[in-house]
């Protein structure tokens, strides 16, 4: 997984797109691996312009169905009420982060298939445009990329595209966690089980066989001569077995922290602001009383409904702060990223995204009534007394 700084390129619906450092060297070698394929196919001398260019808008067409496929987890996501706070793009594809955990293996499952869905039609879509505008023969020889091939650079590129789609689905169906086919394997035997660290774990076991196989194909393509291939897919064997290898460990610790809930931990007498109250009132009886830089807002009812900033607060004019409000100023909280249902268990919280970025997030009933805030010190001090034998 990407762990370095990332650049932002921009938002979709409130998710930051981004790309790590290592993104630019692979598009890099992409393109001058793509240059010289085009450049054999078209049977173009050295040094022309059109393979590179060619090149190029392959490159970004690619990553651009990397985005889409991580779009397609996204969405399928948001619908089912799991905030994604940012998608990285980075040398081995992209990464799109949910803010918790699934809570079913229905929701598993979904979230899981909906990247190949959609690499699976933008390889159809690929393969079927070719097919119209040049026939199967001639579209199967690019398909091929076939040097001298008697085909048009837009068909060459098409052909590409169409290629490694597919190439992406089978990669992404591989039942080995974490990738999707380990998910969609994780939902299905969570669903059998009915144990989602059970399943968990058999994935992760998948995973880390599958990231042997792929180290030892890597180390032989290595000694027949092919020390690209065999350092790249050595490299995902690697970073696939560190990341089923950290499945385990977490589905270990998860274990041990089983029946608890967030309502055991909460505070359960939480400050908030009315959405009604003056700015005045809140920068008076609040921010500067218990000098903290948010509060929860409620609505009359205690329903939640996002937080408050001082920043913003200060920012109105003070001959205004009187007679504006509450609502005015704070932030609403439109994805659902920072509550937790109170009887949520304890392990949803590992990871969240929310409680990491402002030390706490807020605890709701069925109702979206405010009832508790869960800090982060409160979550480690309950993980170290679950892990603490004797405790």
């Amino acid at each position: 997984m990407p762990v370095r700084g990332t650049v932002t390129l921009f938002h979709v619906r409130g998710i930051r797109i981004g790309v790590d450092y290592s993104w630019f060297f692979v598009l890099f070698l992409i393109i001058l691996w793509l240059s010289g394929i085009y450049g054999s196919v078209l049977d173009r001398p050295d040094g022309s312009a059109a393979p590179y260019l060619l090149a190029v808008i392959s490159a970004l067409a690619f990553f651009a169905s990397i985005l889409l496929h991580e779009l397609g987890h996204a969405f399928v996501s948001m619908r089912r009420g799991i905030g994604i706070s940012d998608i990285t793009l980075w040398m081995f594809g992209g990464v799109a982060r949910m803010t918790k955990d699934s809570d079913s293996p229905g929701t598993e499952f979904k979230i899981a298939i909906a990247g190949p869905v959609v690499t699976l039609l933008i390889a159809l879509a690929c393969t079927g445009i070719g097919i119209a505008t040049a026939g199967s023969q001639e579209f199967w020889h690019a398909f091929r990329l076939q040097q001298g091939a008697t085909t048009s650079g837009i068909l060459a590129m098409l052909a590409w595209m169409a290629v490694i789609n597919w190439w992406i689905l089978a990669f992404n169906l591989i039942p080995a966690f974490p990738l999707d086919g380990g998910r969609v394997a994780r939902a299905i035997a969570w669903k059998v089980s009915g144990d989602r660290n059970r399943a968990t774990r058999a994935a992760a076991r998948l995973g880390q066989g599958f990231s042997y196989v792929f180290i030892a194909i890597g180390i032989a393509l290595l000694v027949t001569g092919d020390p690209i291939s065999g350092i790249w897919l050595g490299l995902i064997g690697f970073i696939l077995g560190q990341a089923a290898r950290g499945a385990v460990v977490q589905t270990e610790f998860a274990s041990r922290i089983e029946g608890i809930r967030v309502a055991d931990v909460m505070d359960e007498e939480p400050v908030a602001i009315r959405e009604d109250a003056s700015v005045e009132r809140a920068l008076d009886e609040y921010f500067l009383r218990y000098r903290w830089p948010w509060f929860p807002v409620v609505d009359a009812y205690q329903r939640f409904l996002g937080l408050v900033e001082r920043g913003a607060a200060d920012a109105v004019p003070e001959p205004v702060r009187a007679s504006s409000t509450v609502r005015d100023v704070f932030e609403a909280d439109s994805t659902g990223t920072l509550w937790v249902r109170d009887d949520a268990p304890l392990e949803s919280l590992l990871g969240n995204d929310a409680l990491r970025r402002l030390g706490a997030v807020m605890a709701v009933d069925a109702d979206g009534r405010l009832r508790g805030v869960i800090t982060a010190d409160q979550v480690g001090r309950a993980l170290r007394n679950a892990l603490t034998p004797g405790a």
